[in-house]
């Protein structure tokens, strides 16, 4: 089994910082190219200019990913760099607390935006080029591209401060279940990675104004700690690879067991 994804063009979102960071940087020194893609341009800038300047592996591109004509330009200068596209990982997301009760709270319509739409959006439009590609180039057997989302515990917890955010989330998993049947019999694959709390500049900021955040989510979680980006990146590099050739349509829970007994109070971030 291949785990390999060395050669591959990868496009990742949400990589300014966190886990879209770490798993561009990790599918890189796998051997990928890899566009770092996010809402965020001087944060990529300042995260990746050496290294773009550097490797010829490594583009960036910024703007806002809740727009279409934003992703067709960042297809398009994927392309444009790289030639091709082989790997989606969407991993571009964000948080907001909701008000339940008041019909009028943007967090929806923004948590929708964000995190289902976008990575549905750029799903399809790259489905499309790698159609193209394995057309162009008569590949007629093989799998031909892999779309990985990242998701989150918060997917199957009702929080009601989190209504918007987990209604959200629960939908990105709908979608990946979705489309992987719908691409199936164009030999793309996709599935997605459900996370827990992970040990990112923004939880870390959310932790010093909540110091009991931390002993709660350790307490919820069978493993006893947060995770590092670090410890979740070669699940989805297994997902983007060959070696899950015959995967498709899957949440992989990557939680440290917090979802085994994960109350209701402990924040599912």
């Amino acid at each position: 089994m291949s785990l390999s994804i060395a050669g591959k063009t990868a496009i990742v979102t949400g990589a300014a910082a966190g886990v879209g960071l770490a798993i561009g940087r990790h599918f890189v020194d796998r051997g990928a190219r890899v566009m770092f893609a996010d809402n965020d341009e001087s944060r990529l800038a300042d995260e990746l200019r050496q290294d773009a300047a550097e490797e010829g592996e490594v583009r960036y591109f910024g703007g806002d990913l809740s727009q279409r004509l934003t992703l067709a330009n960042l297809l398009s200068a994927t392309v444009d760099a790289f030639e091709r596209i082989d790997i989606v990982v969407n991993a571009s997301r964000g948080i907001m607390s909701s008000d339940p009760l008041n019909a009028d709270d943007p967090a929806l319509e923004a948590m929708l935006n964000l995190n289902l739409l976008a990575s549905l959006r750029l799903s399809q439009m790259a489905a499309k080029r790698m159609i193209v590609q394995a057309q162009k180039e008569e590949q007629i057997e093989g799998p031909i591209g892999a779309i990985v989302n990242v998701s989150t515990l918060a997917a199957h917890r009702a929080q009601p401060d989190l209504l918007a955010y987990s209604i959200a989330e629960a939908a990105l998993n709908q979608a990946t279940r979705s489309l992987a049947v719908a691409l199936a019999s164009h030999r793309i694959r996709v599935n997605a990675v459900s996370l827990a709390s992970v040990m990112t500049a923004s939880l870390q900021a959310r932790l010093k104004d909540n110091p009991d955040w931390r002993d709660a989510i350790a307490e919820g979680t069978p493993l006893g700690r947060i995770a590092a980006a670090s410890e979740l990146v070669d699940s989805v590099q297994y997902l983007a690879s060959d070696g899950s050739g015959f995967v498709t349509g899957q949440i992989l829970t990557v939680d440290g067991g917090r979802g085994l007994l994960d109350p209701v109070q402990v924040p599912a971030y």
